[in-house]
């Protein structure tokens, strides 16, 4: 059985060729054209995110070379104090007696250990009185760039008609968790209890 008998005319062969290239044209926009596209964006999209990367990355190894170059002068100046780990109490008295060797009489008094994260404070208020003011002031010093960490603050001194100085201040000694053996001494974590 023959449906189609009769020959396609010049105008139907053109429209039929026609209406094919513009199908060829559609199928080659829908999986080819949008497809590359697509893939060409989502590439230009990933090359930024990792430029943005790249450069977040830069900043941070310029400020750690920043960071190391000052470590290296503060070591080469001797400035650089150490964190010993938890519990360096014993090393801290010990060092508080020998530079108070020189004084006429001194008291030290600690307060409570603090834990924050790996950070240990071992704070305390000092008291002391020497002969003269210099010798007050090298003691100072000697807390003040002492190997272990140590702010020293709220200095007052007062200073007598025949040169005898007392001295009153407030100090705490830094200690760190990391390499540390937390003991009965030792209080609870206040980050760990605050998050």
């Amino acid at each position: 059985m023959k449906v189609m008998s009769r020959d396609f005319t010049r105008t139907e062969k053109i429209l039929l060729l026609l209406l094919a290239v513009i199908l060829v044209g559609l199928v080659y926009y829908r999986f080819v054209y949008v497809l590359v596209n697509d893939s060409v964006n989502s590439s230009n999209s990933e090359a930024q995110a990792l430029q943005t990367e790249i450069s977040a990355a830069e900043g941070r190894l310029t400020h750690l070379q920043s960071l190391q170059s000052e470590m290296d002068t503060m070591e080469e100046e001797g400035t650089m104090s150490y964190m010993p780990s938890y519990n360096n109490s014993k090393a801290e008295i010990a060092f508080l007696n020998d530079v108070l060797a020189s004084t006429e009489k001194y008291s030290i008094s600690f307060a409570d250990v603090t834990w924050s994260g790996d950070q240990i404070r071992r704070s305390f208020t000092l008291q002391y009185e020497t002969t003269s003011y210099k010798t007050a002031q090298k003691i100072l010093e000697s807390l003040c760039e002492s190997r272990d960490r140590c702010l020293v603050g709220d200095i007052r001194c007062n200073i007598t008609e025949t040169g005898t100085t007392t001295v009153n201040a407030a100090a705490t000694f830094y200690e760190t968790m990391v390499g540390g053996t937390p003991d009965a001494g030792l209080p609870t974590d206040s980050a760990a209890v605050n998050q």
